[in-house]
């Protein structure tokens, strides 16, 4: 959560604003204390916006249809009025997880607990439907799970059953692989597209997957319309009740009464799954957010001006807590429910080391091995920065944004910091301690096994971090600046032009050694400055685009037209390999030489240029990746490109050939990294732990 800044209201009606929640397509999500101290999210109109009376009506109708609906399965709305000009609306906290969030860390729910799930849903649509509305958009990202049950959330795309819902662009909202045909498909919808959604989240709940999925937005939507749900690992006994919320055509699906009392537990079932509300590690979950997000509330009511002493909590202090506790109701553009971990527990939380995986014996051909935990759906559908592997950890960008740090022994989640940026990267500083950026571009140390912060430089303008050591840390700035601070004194050291646009995503990419920094730009040029101050040591160009360059010790390896071994201080060619044999991808160092891809072969060299192995069999497609090999143990794991082929390759560096590929079907992008003999692979917001051998 972000403070108050210039332009934001001290208070509305009631509430006092206290902080920036988030914001969203069409408002500003602020959290804010009501006269009795309790907690609530206050969403605003954006100013620019005010303006259109359509928007204006639209939004003051969301708060209108959600009080419309009586019942103990939805979220409260607080008050609603117009101030200054600008509507806003207020509602409840939700303590707690969404649904997607749980699933992720806990994994599936067991088959009592999803009846329950179905049926208090369905009851909670009855209710919907009986105000004669459509929410129109159920899915996990919008069901808290609270200590007395499930809530649905986010009524801001709700209609009633007569007319079409269209957003201001003219599109039909859908989230896929949860919208119904109809909705797909752009015509009226009953409540019966609830009872669809309703099918798919069920399946999510049980199996962890989605009941559609696809490489893309269009064949998702596509396989909605035209395909049968994938229910590969649902209980056989929930079958028959949850495929006829599939049907394609609306009359044939069941009501919600019909699904709550189909899906309702009986006898030990039923009570074992209340148990999961009640006595479970979701009801402590929700329990724990619940009191920290009120302790937290009763402070900013009482909380000393921003002045105060030691003995009161300043107002800066109360926002970082608060923006970091619990599973706060933000109606917020989609209205969501972010969960969000306090300061207080990742800056105790014990920092550890993780003992190493045991090596797989034999070459586990054809096959790939069963992962080692995973995949779980904890990471990034976006930007996919390379995940960082320190101390008893893989940290990793977040799924709905910010960091997580999961355990490498078993996936379990050890901290989350969702005030953090992904899009800026994220990179070993030493052993303990790994550097990323803010959302207003700070820059910050952190120790990797509990998440606290080191040091920091505020108004840094990280966009995009580049490399870091143990003396510097070097950044690209959000004005196309190339910037490097000082570790030891924790400053800015310099700052030089550097050509390229920060919003570029192929780069640059950069890596560092004793007194040079190599950056290998988007516009094919290899430039090494001195690290003392930004100047140019030395630099070549047509390398092809920007490619992660490596070094070790006194020598910089790169690929690009040949795989080269450049002397790092003065770029004198130490040795060259097979220059116009086709581009190279970026070569990985390991103890006993490099490996790197070129026209869809792989290639080991010893760090001389002696060509110790090729291998005969062809990659999957011959466009180097930009993801670097990754060498642990005895595998070689290597990234198969971006296409209609893809998925990552094993290759024994004892052997000729490929081991197996795992997820061929998977475009990517994909990233890797690796430790204590696990290999950790991200793509399509999953990661997975992989055994090696």
């Amino acid at each position: 959560m972000n403070p108050l800044g210039f332009g934001d209201p001290l208070r509305l009606g009631p509430y006092r604003l206290v902080g920036v929640l988030g914001e969203g397509g069409m408002g500003k999500v602020y959290l804010a204390a009501g006269r009795d101290g309790r907690p609530a999210a206050v969403k605003v109109l954006r100013p620019e916006l005010a303006h259109d009376q359509d928007l204006g009506r639209r939004f003051v109708r969301e708060a209108h249809t959600a009080r419309a609906v009586e019942s103990p399965g939805v979220a409260r709305v607080l008050g609603a009025e117009v101030e200054g000009g600008r509507p806003w609306i207020a509602t409840e906290f939700l303590p707690g997880p969404t649904l997607e969030e749980a699933v992720a860390r806990y994994g599936p729910l067991d088959e009592p607990t999803v009846r329950l799930l179905a049926a208090a849903l369905a009851r909670t649509l009855g209710d919907v439907h009986a105000a004669g509305l459509v929410h129109r958009d159920v899915k996990p990202a919008n069901i808290v799970l609270t200590a007395e049950g499930p809530r649905l959330i986010d009524f801001g795309i709700a209609r009633p059953e007569h007319g079409l819902t269209l957003t201001t662009t003219g599109q039909t909202p859908v989230t896929p692989g949860y919208g119904a045909p109809e909705q797909v498909l752009g015509r009226r919808v009953t409540g019966a597209a609830d009872v669809f959604s309703l099918g798919a989240v069920l399946v999510y709940a049980a199996t962890g997957r989605r009941a559609y999925d696809g490489p893309h937005v269009a064949a998702v939507q596509y396989a909605v319309v035209h395909e049968q749900p994938d229910l590969g690992g649902l209980p056989a006994a929930l079958h028959p009740l949850v495929t006829p919320c599939f049907r394609h055509d609306p009359a044939l699906r069941p009501t919600p009464a019909q699904i709550a009392g189909a899906f309702a537990p009986a006898g030990s079932g039923g009570r074992r799954a209340r148990n999961a509300w009640r006595r479970g590690p979701l009801h402590e979950e929700a329990e724990r957010r619940e009191r920290e997000v009120r302790r937290l509330t009763g402070s900013i009511v009482v909380a000393a001006p921003e002045d105060a002493g030691p003995t009161g909590p300043t107002r800066r202090r109360v926002l970082a807590a608060a923006g970091a506790g619990g599973a706060l109701l933000l109606a917020g553009g989609g209205g969501t429910a972010w969960w969000l971990r306090g300061r207080e527990e990742a800056d105790t939380a014990a920092a550890g080391d993780a003992p190493d995986a045991a090596l797989l014996e034999g070459k586990s051909a054809g096959t790939p091995p069963a992962p080692l935990w995973g995949p779980l759906a904890m990471a990034s559908t976006g930007h996919v920065p390379t995940p960082v592997v320190l101390r008893d950890v893989v940290v990793l960008a977040a799924l709905g944004g910010g960091l997580v740090a999961l355990r490498v022994v078993d996936g379990s989640m050890k901290w989350a910091r969702p005030e953090l940026t992904p899009r800026a990267g994220h990179l070993p500083v030493n052993e303990d301690e790994f550097v990323c950026a803010d959302a207003s571009g700070g820059l910050s140390v952190r120790n990797a096994s509990t998440g606290a912060e080191s040091w920091s430089v505020p108004g840094a303008e990280v966009a995009l971090l580049l490399a870091a050591a143990p003396e510097g840390i070097y950044f690209l700035t959000t004005g196309g600046k190339l910037r490097a601070v000082d570790t030891a004194g924790r400053r800015i050291r310099w700052t030089v032009d550097s050509g390229e646009d920060p919003r570029d995503t192929t780069g640059p990419l950069a890596a560092v050694g004793p007194g040079r920094l190599a950056v290998s730009g988007t516009d094919g040029s290899l430039t090494v400055l001195d690290t003392a101050d930004g100047r140019t040591a030395w630099e070549v160009s047509g390398q092809n685009g920007a490619l992660q360059p490596a070094v070790e010790g006194d020598t910089l390896y790169t690929g690009g037209p040949g795989l080269t071994a450049f002397a790092l201080a003065d770029g004198a060619v130490r040795w060259e390999a097979e220059r116009g044999a086709g581009d190279w991808g970026p070569p990985v160092l390991d103890a006993h030489g490099l490996t790197a891809t070129c026209q869809g072969l792989v290639y080991r060299y010893a760090k001389d240029g002696r060509r110790a192995r090729r291998w005969t069999t062809p990659l999957l497609n011959p466009t180097p990746s930009r993801q670097a090999p990754v060498v642990q143990g005895d595998w070689i794991w290597i990234v198969e490109g971006n296409g209609s082929y893809a998925g990552v390759s094993a290759f024994s560096a004892s052997g000729q050939d490929r081991l197996w590929t795992y997820e061929r079907d998977d475009p990517g992008p994909w990233a890797m990294a690796a430790a204590g003999n696990r290999v950790f692979l991200v793509s399509g917001g999953g990661i997975v732990a992989m055994p090696t051998a």
